[in-house]
């Protein structure tokens, strides 16, 4: 019924626009995608190709049985033109899928401009209509004209334009023989969990901190370098003396040391993540120092020293939305269905992240375009959990994620309790999940690659 279907319009030629075109694409739609590259420059993109890679060009663990890999074996279930080319354009990276970046960004190019029903329109977008079929995947470097156009759709106080991500720690790591379970002066319960320093154990993590390596700004991009003061990085604020740590995130007042019955020199304070299992997040620990260095300065805290983290801090400018205020798990918006978002503008990390929900967005947007009714992955899947949390994170602390453990719905106590390894309970949540995603993709008709098996990823 290719006839009856309505145009789908994708802005932003990027991992998210470009998969989400190829989706709708093969679902028999006419899509239009624009990019404004080579016309207009972000000054972190240097070629014109679509899907280019700007920083890393890693796509994260290929192993069996972790979180990265089951997103990518259903990005390959789901027919993933950016997945395929990532493999056929590989390079050795031990554990990791890494790409040769310009083979690959040349082959999606080539791949999108030779399909019979993708038009790639070379300019700048400024207006978004909301009756028609689009999908918003601009990036995180979207034009100030785009990003107007998506302030008045969604209402400028839903558009955020910097990242401050703290720290996150897998809770099972934190050695509770030294951190304890306790709010400040004893208000609000058991939320937070500290980690007390003494002076010698400040001075120790302090002079490490200022020693560490910072990450650089893009060429182009010196204004990351700039901060708001009222979110300055970890490292920023220690730069301004010996004990403004003491007086800021790390201030002790109010949180008695079971072990001594007394305030300690300082105290790190971590926050459980909403809608993340047993990952708690170092409040006020947004830093822009180098993940390698991170990990260092910050296994120093006491508490902490074995500490495994989910995700690293980080401080860059980002445009995203606030998506638990304004998308359905579908990734449509909830006041006008006909427009979705995907990529890092909805608030998500990582390359195969802005893959997978460019893929859920095309599938849907197909689906719009021929009068289906769209629909959301199960939660249980890791492109399931995505979309669930970009729905239902709490709106009013809203940080971009990506794909974790942490976000995937946990086993039930019963079999938690008599699966004691993690590697064993991680086997589980992959096979469960994949399993969740092809039933899906098979129940709603979009089962398009079937016969990818779970954590292998071959046919």
């Amino acid at each position: 019924h290719e006839e009856n279907m309505e145009d789908v319009t994708i802005i932003g030629g990027g991992l998210a626009g470009s998969e989400a075109a190829w989706q709708a694409a093969e679902r028999g739609a006419r899509v239009r995608l624009y990019e404004m590259r080579p016309e207009t420059t972000t000054g972190a993109h240097r070629t014109g190709n679509l899907a280019e890679l700007v920083c890393s060009n890693s796509l994260k663990s290929d192993l069996p049985h972790t979180a990265p890999r089951l997103l990518k074996d259903e990005l390959r279930a789901g027919n993933s033109l950016l997945l395929k080319v990532a493999l056929t354009t590989a390079v050795p990276a031990g554990g990791a899928l890494a790409v040769d970046r310009v083979k690959f960004a040349e082959q999606v190019t080539a791949e999108l401009s030779s399909h019979p029903r993708i038009e790639i329109v070379r300019r700048e977008v400024s207006e978004i209509d909301p009756s028609r079929i689009t999908v918003v995947a601009a990036g995180p470097l979207a034009s100030p004209a785009l990003t107007a156009a998506i302030s008045r759709l969604t209402g400028a106080g839903d558009l955020y334009f910097f990242d401050a991500i703290s720290p996150v720690v897998d809770g099972e790591t934190i050695n509770f023989d030294i951190a304890f379970r306790a709010s400040r002066y004893g208000k609000g319960g058991d939320d937070y969990v500290n980690c007390p320093m003494s002076k010698e154990e400040y001075d120790r993590f302090y002079d490490a901190l200022m020693a560490a390596e910072t990450v650089k700004p893009h060429e182009g991009m010196e204004d990351e370098a700039k901060f708001f003061e009222g979110c300055l990085p970890i490292e920023e604020l220690a730069r301004r003396g010996r004990d403004t740590l003491r007086f800021g995130p790390m201030k002790p007042v109010g949180l008695a040391d079971p072990r001594t019955g007394r305030e300690a020199w300082a105290c790190v304070q971590l926050r459980q993540e909403n809608l993340m299992a047993d990952a708690w997040n170092i409040v006020g620990f947004q830093c822009h120092i180098k993940y390698g260095e991170q990990k260092r300065v910050l296994q120093l805290i006491p508490g902490l020293e074995n500490a495994e983290f989910i995700r690293f801090g980080q401080m860059h400018r980002n445009t995203y939305i606030c998506s638990p205020r304004l998308l359905s798990d579908t990734l449509q918006m909830k006041e006008h269905p006909n427009v979705l978002f995907a990529g890092q503008i909805s608030g998500i990390e990582g390359y195969t992240e802005a893959m997978a929900t460019g893929m859920i967005a095309g599938i849907n947007a197909a689906r719009i375009a021929r009068g289906a009714v769209p629909v959301a992955p199960p939660r249980e899947s890791a492109c399931g959990s995505l979309v669930h949390y970009l729905a239902n994170a709490d709106a009013g602390n809203f940080q971009p994620a990506n794909t974790t453990f942490a976000l995937l719905p946990q086993l039930e106590p019963e079999l938690r309790k008599r699966t004691k390894r993690k590697a064993d309970r991680h086997r589980i949540l992959v096979e469960r999940g994949f399993e969740a995603f092809t039933a899906w993709l098979r129940d709603n008709g979009e089962d398009t690659a079937s016969g990818i098996t779970a954590g292998t990823g071959v046919n």
